[in-house]
């Protein structure tokens, strides 16, 4: 079947009616009735209020119930007090969506927050869906919708625009109008009480009129679905956002705004990596994005070549390039004959290129073509400033008769202001991002390409565990559970490594003496030198307390060392419990470098690993790389890259470079204690020696707590790791073995060439459409998935070596949380051999042991064989009361 979006009748209404209308002059409900009727609304508009027999022409009744016809949106603008009442009544006449458009809620204090909750409560009773309250409203040009009360409308076009701030939407709105830029959705979601971010994402997805998305972020109410609509989106179109609340102090006023999380701003950066998301951070940078991508701008890659006429303003983009991490183009051999036989023998001789002060029309279009045309290239930045020589109208138009044929995004700056003008509005009409200085042209391909190295981190799903020794996960729950029985929250460092021993991480041998002479005996065992450290749940840094002691050769210093470290901790910190000292043997390696590995709960996506530089330097330079788990090798390696040690991880100071497969382990084993353990809140392994001959944690501190148990052994993760354990494999009677697995992102060309084989009667049943190819944005939506609120199993068996895809059934959990929609689909040559059953049995299984409380489905009616099918299975059927061509299924999950 094709599904229809859920959020359709708010975004794609027939009926609309204003609640609250009015004929008064610059009234909210006079504004919505003139914004819908200047945007020639496609559908049917009723206007609502008692006071009125008509509304600017439209007949108006008394009430919501009144309406001879079942409005799809009902727009409430009216005062906070009365919305409750006015939902109720909406449901009562049967509106399927709600904007509520009124302030006085949640954000005045708690009078606002009793009635913000009564209008929720209202319309999850009669099953509404909510936009607001305190919001802008909703804009899709294309069907005439302006059910907004913004002064300035929306032209069409590819862009959806989804905003926390409605303030912010009318400012981009007023921007967009006079610049060409257009859109197709603008949504704005005020305090977000019921419709969120993710699913307005979800939807837009799926559009076909949105090209590329941009939201403006204050906070997050849901993580999980924030991250998994935002890495399904960015899959198919150019996400790009503006996260506000980057401080501390901002962060207490978004708090006030919104009411929504605001957490850690380096995590929230992690986490739009993660989601191959591009962020921008002020309005300048907003704009001028609009504009590329309303242009079709698509670098494919982060190499950028400069082309001037003049050295210092190359100098500054080659600067700012620098600054962001853009690489210049290193040209070709190639390239570079071409550029000689163009160029004056005294041009620059690399990126970038400086054509001189007397280039002319001619010299710029070659040098343009030459360097387009080159194979090292991904971007390029063409800048011209008014020099006796130069005629800058005449150059635009050679750039722009270029630009038309070339398949890499050209950026202009044409510095100056008189003698320019006319050649930046030429760029301007010809789509072509221009810029007055060379620094936002930097940085608008730096935003744009970020895409390109994003996309990578996106496309990867780590499983829970890694593929090698696995974990004993078992005893490492038994450590915390003991710890957490005798309401202990910190471990101490001998359990604190049992943790990092259970998960195979290599650690320092510790045993704790609680006696001088049991300190020398243990010291022994050991093996001189060793290190002694005070054992305390009190005490985080051990050496500001004077608990340490390095590089102890004699037992008579070890004896010596154990009166001291007590005697200085209890004179530092009286008031410390103190078990006795641990000891261990001192590490010793010539060429270590000294890391720190973390972990923290942000409170917005909860757990994340930090890395960088360790040992006692970690507290005066806390400038950690962040990542969001799990991880594998390839996020690991991007982790590494992206922290300011990992130059001195290299060859260093006649020091070989460390053993980067060791330390990679270390992380990957780091990631499956985050994935398997959600009591760990903090961990910080301080510190992580590492040399060309492998890693050892020398120290651990870890932080436990207890947590609520989930249906979902991952509930505490933002990214849901791939599920191995759901991996099953199943012999047919033939002897063909097929693997059942849940679905991955790389299995887009599996499933594309799937659906392809297809018979037309089979596409029809399932699609209700015979297409031949799946379009790119529903590969997106089928295969990128985040296994909590869907899931997606596909069978798959071995042809002459080569994975093929043979079936596949999925579920989504519905809004309501407690059921879901499924579908499933089989290779013709594979029906009626029990396939269908046994992955239906896995779905069933799967969405039972989620909690889930019903499953539904949407059928043919002429589908007979689907029909008895799922009445095999238990489904009860049902006539669909608004279409007599489908038909309705339900499974009970509980019985």
């Amino acid at each position: 079947m094709k599904e229809k979006h859920y959020l359709t009748p708010l975004m794609e209404p027939r009926s609309v009616g204003v609640i609250g209308a009015s004929e008064r002059e610059s009234s909210l409900g006079n504004v919505l009735i003139r914004n819908m009727l200047d945007s020639a609304f496609k559908g049917r508009l009723f206007a609502i209020n008692p006071k009125h027999e008509s509304v600017l022409g439209v007949p108006c009744y008394k009430s919501v119930e009144d309406v001879p016809h079942r409005l799809d949106l009902a727009v409430i603008a009216v005062r906070a007090d009365k919305t409750p009442a006015l939902v109720d009544a909406c449901g009562r006449a049967g509106v399927k969506a709600v904007i509520v458009l009124s302030a006085g809620f949640s954000e005045t204090g708690p009078r606002g927050a009793k009635l913000e909750r009564q209008v929720v409560e209202a319309a999850r009773r009669h099953r509404i869906r909510l936009l607001g309250p305190n919001c802008l409203g909703i804009m899709r040009p294309e069907l005439g919708l302006n059910a907004t009360f913004a002064h300035a409308s929306a032209n069409k076009g590819s862009i959806g625009l989804i905003s926390q701030s409605g303030a912010l939407c009318a400012a981009i709105l007023d921007w967009a109008k006079p610049n060409n830029v257009g859109f197709s959705a603008v949504v704005s979601l005020g305090s977000s009480s019921d419709i969120d971010f993710g699913e307005v994402l979800e939807y837009m997805i799926s559009d076909p009129r949105t090209e590329s998305i941009f939201l403006y972020v204050e906070g997050i109410r849901d993580a999980r679905r924030f991250m998994s609509a935002l890495r399904g989106a960015a899959r198919v179109k150019p996400v790009l956002l503006i996260k506000v609340g980057r401080h501390p102090d901002a962060s207490k006023a978004v708090l006030q705004h919104t009411g929504a999380q605001v957490g850690e701003d380096a995590v929230f950066d992690a986490a739009l990596r993660r989601a191959g998301v591009i962020r921008l951070y002020n309005m300048g940078q907003l704009f001028a994005a609009a504009n590329a991508l309303f242009s079709h701008f698509r670098p494919r890659g982060n190499r950028l070549a400069i082309i001037t006429n003049g050295g210092g303003p190359g100098v500054m983009a080659a600067d700012r390039c620098t600054d962001l991490g853009i690489p210049l183009s290193e040209f070709s051999e190639g390239t570079t004959e071409k550029l000689n036989a163009a160029l004056p023998a005294g041009w620059s001789h690399g990126n970038p290129v400086d054509i001189l002060g007397d280039a002319d029309v001619e010299r710029y279009r070659k040098t343009v073509q030459a360097v387009l045309e080159g194979p090292n290239v991904d971007g390029v930045l063409v800048m011209l400033t008014p020099q006796a020589m130069t005629k800058p109208t005449e150059v635009a138009q050679a750039i722009i008769d270029l630009e038309k044929h070339a398949d890499k995004p050209v950026v202009t700056c044409w510095m100056g202001e008189n003698l320019v003008m006319d050649a930046r509005h030429m760029f301007i009409e010809a789509g072509i991002p221009t810029f007055r200085t060379p620094e936002p042209a930097v940085e608008l391909f730096s935003h744009i390409s970020a895409y390109y190295r994003n996309q990578k981190l996106l496309m990867q799903t780590p499983a829970s565990l890694s593929h090698l020794n696995p974990p004993s996960i078992e005893s490492a729950r038994l450590v915390i559970e003991t710890a957490l029985a005798e309401r202990r929250k910190a471990l101490n460092e001998m359990e604190s490594k049992a943790l990092l021993a259970a998960f195979r991480i290599p650690i320092a041998q510790t045993v704790v003496a609680r006696s001088a002479t049991e300190a020398m005996v243990l010291a022994e065992e050991i093996g001189l030198p060793v290190v002694m450290k005070i054992d305390s749940p009190s005490i985080i840094h051990k050496s500001d307390s004077g608990g340490v002691r390095l590089n102890l050769g004699s037992l008579a210093a070890v004896r010596t060392a154990y009166q001291e470290i007590l005697d200085e901790v209890r004179k530092n910190k009286p008031d410390a419990m103190i078990n006795g000292v641990a000891i261990e043997p001192m590490i010793l390696k010539r060429n270590g470098r000294e890391l720190v590995v973390g972990v923290k709960r942000d409170p917005v996506f909860g757990p994340v690993i930090t890395f960088g530089e360790g040992g006692n330097r970690v507290e005066a330079n806390r400038d950690l790389a962040v990542t969001l788990p799990p991880l594998n090798n390839f996020l690991v390696r991007d982790l590494i890259r992206s922290s300011r040690v990992a130059p001195l991880l290299d060859e260093f100071r006649n020091m070989p470079a460390v053993d980067m497969d060791a330390l990679e382990l270390v992380m990957l084993r780091v990631s499956e204690m985050v994935c398997e353990l959600p009591w760990i809140q903090q961990m910080e392994i301080n510190p992580l020696i590492v040399d060309e001959n492998g890693a050892v944690a020398v120290d651990c501190r870890i932080i436990v707590d207890n947590v609520s148990p989930a249906a979902d052994q991952y509930d505490h993760m933002a990214i849901h790791p791939y599920p191995s354990h759901l991996i099953r494999k199943w012999t047919v009677p033939d002897g063909t073995e097929v693997t059942i697995r849940p679905i991955k992102p790389e299995d887009a060309e599996l499933e594309i060439e799937f659906v392809r084989k297809l018979s037309p009667e089979t596409k029809y049943y399932r699609f209700m459409n015979t297409m031949r190819e799946l379009p790119p944005a529903m590969v997106a939506r089928l295969t990128q998935i985040d296994y909590d609120r869907e899931m997606a199993f596909v069978a798959t068996m071995l042809e002459n070596g080569t994975e093929v895809e043979i079936g596949v059934c999925r579920y989504a959990v519905n809004p309501d949380g407690e059921s879901c929609e499924f579908a499933v689909v089989v290779a013709d040559e594979w029906q009626h051999r029990g396939l269908a059953r046994r992955l239906m049995g896995v779905l069933i299984e799967t969405a039972r042991n989620k909690g889930l409380a019903y499953m539904n489905g949407v059928f043919l009616s002429n589908n007979e064989r689907m029909l008895k099918f799922v009445q095999g299975l238990g489904f009860v059927l049902s006539n669909d009361p608004e279409d007599n061509t489908v038909k309705l299924g339900v499974l009970s999950l509980q019985d």
